[in-house]
């Protein structure tokens, strides 16, 4: 015989191959975190959304464009050297385009993940930020990067009247 029973009656190869499978299924569905340091990723997911590279001045951000709108995303919360940084700030400005504030006002009550203002030379400012404490999945911040695709377009049409 090529199996041995347990006492409930399941012969051990039957245990066996079921727990191997388990750990297969759970494996494929496992995904890699990003964690707040590995900006090549970021770039790189941005880059699937349009246009991304890495830029520097006296900090590290990254400019992307997408459906040919320029934003930037900075580093915050970073550690000393800013190998480490914890969260994102999505962010895109017009310079020179009339906004209403009750749109503007409209928008931070009706919409969820990206808040609006007008900046201090009266220019629209959309931003969003994202908290990278402790990786998160490719999968999560792919989605993250739709969120704030559909929120340019969303705040382009509706606030901006682009």
């Amino acid at each position: 015989m090529w199996c041995v029973p347990l006492s409930g009656g399941y012969p051990v190869r039957f245990i066996a191959t079921l727990l191997a499978c388990l750990c297969l299924a759970g494996a494929s569905q496992a995904q890699t975190l990003v964690k707040p340091g590995e900006v090549d990723q970021i770039v790189d997911i941005a880059r699937g959304f349009g246009s991304g590279t890495l830029e520097k001045d006296e900090t590290e951000y990254v400019r992307g464009r997408i459906d040919g709108t320029l934003y930037v995303i900075f580093f915050n919360d970073c550690n000393s050297d800013r190998s480490e940084c914890q969260s994102l700030q999505f962010y895109a400005s017009w310079d020179g385009v009339p906004v209403d504030q009750a749109a503007i006002n409209g928008w931070n009550r009706d919409k969820r993940f990206a808040k609006a203002y007008v900046d201090a030379e009266n220019d629209p400012v959309l931003e969003m930020d994202v908290n990278l404490r402790h990786g998160v999945t490719r999968g999560n911040l792919e989605d993250t990067f739709d969120w704030w695709r559909l929120s340019l377009r969303e705040f382009k049409s509706g606030v901006l009247k682009l």
